[in-house]
């Protein structure tokens, strides 16, 4: 997986791409994450990405040349087109590009989103700040908003991160065991299941017996109908999705 992002603090996300799963992620060669100045695709002599709305109202819009500008630039420099339903046909052999904007107004991140994403040979992160974005850029540029949460930050950057963590640990051979995806919350719409490790007694608290029996069976057992107890005390919203059904 190719990720490109756009954005006006690049620095940002030097501490999370160089530490843990996304480091050795990239270290393994299995994603590739680069970082995009949008100061260094602006039209302006002050490298300028925002101006006021017209219209009148507070605050500043990022304009849409320099994010324009730095699609068309990835995608030439790297062989690829944008997702979109309307390319040629004679392109459509092409390696394909999904374009995202992090943003309030999008479809909230969810597993499900997350695993359809991580189909994606090549995706672009745009990183909006200020009051808002033109609008063009989301009607004529982006394939899909994304969001994170129904809440305010000050720029697309930490959506950005999170959505990045979120799809790396899906790409094969990132994680060390394929089981670990498997259990992990939210698979199948479930909480994960309680997770002990030695010591099995601490302060007079101990690990489950069925734990220790070795009986893979029982064990197995066990972890699944604590899952859906889980889920049904944390998150019955969850818990609804899956009541009734075969699990």
């Amino acid at each position: 997986m190719r990720i490109d992002i756009l954005t006006i603090f690049p620095n940002m996300f030097a501490p999370i791409l160089n530490e843990s799963i996304i480091k050795r992620a990239q270290a393994k060669g299995k994603a590739n994450i680069y970082v995009h100045n949008l100061r260094d695709f602006s039209d302006n002599v002050h490298r300028k990405v925002d101006d006021r709305p017209f219209g009148g109202g507070p605050g500043m819009v990022m304009r849409p040349e320099p994010i324009f500008n730095a699609v068309e630039y990835i995608l030439s420099q790297h062989g690829f087109i944008r997702n979109s339903k309307k390319r040629r046909k004679a392109q459509s052999t092409r390696r394909k590009a999904h374009i995202i904007l992090l943003s309030p107004q999008g479809r909230k991140l969810n597993q499900g989103i997350a695993k359809s994403l991580a189909r994606n040979k090549h995706l672009i992160l745009i990183c909006g700040h200020y009051e808002g974005i033109d609008e063009r850029i989301k009607r004529f540029l982006v394939d899909e908003e994304i969001s994170i949460g129904d809440y305010v930050l000050t720029g697309g950057e930490l959506p950005a991160m999170v959505v990045i963590d979120c799809l790396i640990r899906m790409i094969p051979g990132v994680l060390g065991e394929k089981k670990s995806l498997h259990f992990e919350s939210f698979e199948g719409n479930l909480l994960e299941y309680p997770q002990y490790t030695r010591p099995a007694k601490y302060k007079r608290m101990a690990v489950p017996a069925v734990l220790l029996s070795g009986n893979h069976n029982r064990i197995e057992q066990w972890r699944q109908r604590q899952a859906i107890k889980t889920t049904r005390q944390k998150r019955p919203d969850l818990y609804s999705k899956v009541k009734g059904k075969k699990v």
